[in-house]
């Protein structure tokens, strides 16, 4: 069921929102080479504990992290490792907030060190394209609208996109309906409303769009060992623009 949200829950959102963002940020400040993204888990459960906080995910159907941490040709649910982050190497940090019940989920992709020209190009057309799509997330507009947005410009571009795993509405729980896809056709799909709540978080690859599940039955990864790029935001529909509630630039 789709549900629409009150004032009240999404201020709750909000606030979640803003740890979430405050987290990412100081994330941003330690990810180089040498660090390890368990050190990473480790500083975000002792980061939100502080600011009366918990890492939603963890337990999550028995998700055993604080943090997703998918390096390279890990698309998503990548599990945090003590393997030291390398010169060249990218890294998306997935999370979800649980701050005195609202939820907040946001997905970073971040460059270590030095990272090779078609890796940039990878990080920025996925931003871009994350982008494209939420400026068609508005009332009235169709589900297939944000995937067409994204699909057409990262094809265009020379990249994939990822079937297997979609955006998704959030609240009370982390993954509610509609089901998000970043790619489709427009004017298709179910039609958006003001007060929906939603992720838009497209997994971008390099190569085939295609993946491949790991034995621990929760990380993704490419087929063809190509990297994978992922930037997500939560926002909130309106008639007008959407509403970013994990915006790092306000």
């Amino acid at each position: 069921m789709i549900t629409r949200k009150s004032k009240r829950e999404v201020q709750q959102m909000q606030e979640a929102a803003d740890l979430l963002v405050a987290t990412h940020k100081e994330i941003a400040k330690r990810i180089k080479p040498g660090v390890t993204t368990l050190e990473l888990d480790a500083f975000v459960e002792r980061f939100l504990e502080e600011h009366g906080a918990t890492p939603e995910q963890k337990g999550y159907n028995g998700y055993p992290y604080a943090i997703c941490a998918s390096l390279n040709d890990e698309i998503c649910h990548g599990f945090p490792t003590d393997r030291p982050l390398e010169d060249g190497d990218i890294v998306t940090i997935d999370m979800v907030v649980n701050l005195n019940g609202g939820l907040a989920d946001s997905a970073w992709t971040y460059a270590v060190g030095n990272v090779d020209e078609k890796g940039q190009k990878l990080i920025e057309v996925t931003k871009e394209a994350l982008y494209k799509g939420l400026a068609q997330a508005k009332h009235g507009n169709r589900l297939g609208d944000i995937g067409h947005a994204i699909q057409s410009y990262a094809e265009a571009e020379g990249f994939s996109v990822v079937r297997d795993f979609t955006g998704h509405g959030i609240g009370p729980t982390i993954h509610e309906d509609p089901h998000v896809p970043h790619y489709g056709l427009p004017n298709k799909g179910i039609r958006l409303k003001e007060g929906m709540v939603i992720t838009i978080e497209p997994m971008i690859n390099e190569g085939d769009w295609r993946s491949k599940m790991d034995d621990n039955g929760w990380t993704a990864r490419t087929v063809d060992k190509g990297r994978s790029a992922q930037f997500e935001h939560q926002i909130v529909v309106t008639k007008e623009e959407p509403i970013i509630l994990t915006e790092q630039d306000k």
